[in-house]
């Protein structure tokens, strides 16, 4: 058995175990698994906190994002009824406009029906006394006559002018 490689194998690794552990390597070992550990825990942490900061910006951006909707649909709300109100008062103007110039129209119609009937009357009543003139003159000779007839033209032209 002292002759095998196996048994002295074993014998130097415990003695390279004896050293180490003289030395004060197990204890170096263990501090280094310790800081590691510390280390890791840190990151951990860091990580935890870092998740929690997201979670929390995460969480103003949705409020935000949900006020901006909430926003957005009071604009186009009042965008609609804005719209909705120019429109009614476009109507108005445009009712209020064919009013106006349908009225106007009938003015001026009636105007010219006015004026057409003075014309027409005025037209009548020169023919009148053309005819009355020419019938008095024929049927009528001399001076008194001449007189009776300016008389009953000018009366008759007043008559009918009126």
């Amino acid at each position: 058995m002292l002759l095998t490689a196996e048994f002295w194998v074993a014998v130097a690794f415990v003695a390279f175990l004896a050293i180490v552990w003289k030395v004060g390597g197990f204890g170096m070992m263990t501090g280094g698994l310790d800081t590691r550990a510390k280390r890791v825990r840190h990151e951990l942490d860091e990580a935890r906190r870092l998740r929690e900061e997201a979670a929390a910006v995460l969480d103003d951006y949705k409020r935000r994002r949900a006020q901006a909707e909430k926003d957005a649909e009071a604009i186009v709300a009042s965008a609609r009824e804005e719209a909705e109100r120019l429109a009614a008062e476009g109507q108005a103007r445009l009712n209020d406009f064919v009013a106006r110039r349908t009225k106007s129209a009938e003015s001026k119609i009636a105007q010219a029906e006015v004026q057409a009937a003075a014309q027409v009357r005025a037209a009548a009543a020169d023919a009148a006394v053309r005819v009355s003139e020419t019938i008095l003159r024929e049927r009528l000779q001399g001076a008194a006559a001449q007189d009776l007839l300016r008389a009953s033209l000018g009366d008759v032209k007043s008559r009918l002018s009126a």
